[in-house]
C-alpha cells in the first residue's frame, strides 16, 4: 500500500511539474504572420550562408518544450544550431493552425508534434523528420540522434567540395 502511495505522489508531483514548466513555456506566436516571418528567416539564413530549421509545434506541446529546452542547454547542439541554421517556430494550435504554410511544405503535421522542417537558402523545403525518430526513451531525446539529423542537413552537407574524394 505504502509503494502504491509513493508512485501515486510521484505522478502527481510529475504532472504537477509539467503543467507549470509548460505554463511558462511561450516559443510559438499564434498571432505572428509566419509566413513573412520564415520569408525573413530564409533571407538572413541564405546571407549567412544557412539553412533555416523550422521547428512546427505550438505551447501546449510537451515534447516541443522538451526538445527546445534539450538543444538550448547542450552546448554542442547549441552551437551545431546557431552555426548552421535559423531558427524559426511556426505555430500550430487551436488559435492559428497556418493551414496555408502548413500544406505548401506538404502537411508535416502527419507526424506529430514537434515536426522538423529545413529549408534551403531559397527557402525551398528540402527534408521533414518526424521527432519520434530522434526521442530516447519517455522524456528526452537522444544527443547522437539529434546531431545526426542536424548535421545530415546543413549547408555544408549540400557542399559538393565535401563529396570530392568519395
Amino acid at each position: 500500500m505504502k509503494k502504491i502511495l509513493f508512485i501515486l505522489l510521484l505522478c502527481v508531483i510529475d504532472g504537477r511539474t509539467f503543467s507549470q514548466d509548460l505554463s511558462k513555456f511561450n516559443l510559438y506566436k499564434p498571432e505572428e504572420n509566419a509566413g513573412k516571418a520564415i520569408a525573413a528567416s530564409v533571407k538572413e539564413a541564405k546571407a549567412a550562408g544557412k539553412h533555416v530549421l523550422i521547428q512546427v509545434g505550438g505551447n501546449w506541446c510537451i515534447w516541443c518544450m522538451r526538445f527546445n529546452d534539450f538543444v538550448t542547454t547542450d552546448m554542442t547542439i547549441d552551437s551545431l544550431i546557431n552555426g548552421n541554421y535559423v531558427v524559426y517556430h511556426l505555430n500550430w494550435s487551436k488559435e492559428n493552425r497556418n493551414k496555408e504554410l502548413l500544406t505548401k511544405y506538404r502537411f508535416p503535421q502527419r507526424f506529430g508534434f514537434p515536426v522538423f522542417l529545413i529549408l534551403d537558402e531559397k527557402g525551398n523545403l528540402i527534408h521533414t523528420q518526424d521527432s519520434g525518430y530522434l526521442e530516447d526513451g519517455e522524456k528526452s531525446y537522444d544527443k547522437n540522434k539529434v546531431i545526426e539529423f542536424l548535421e545530415g542537413w546543413t549547408s555544408k552537407a549540400f557542399d559538393p567540395a565535401q563529396y570530392v574524394n568519395q
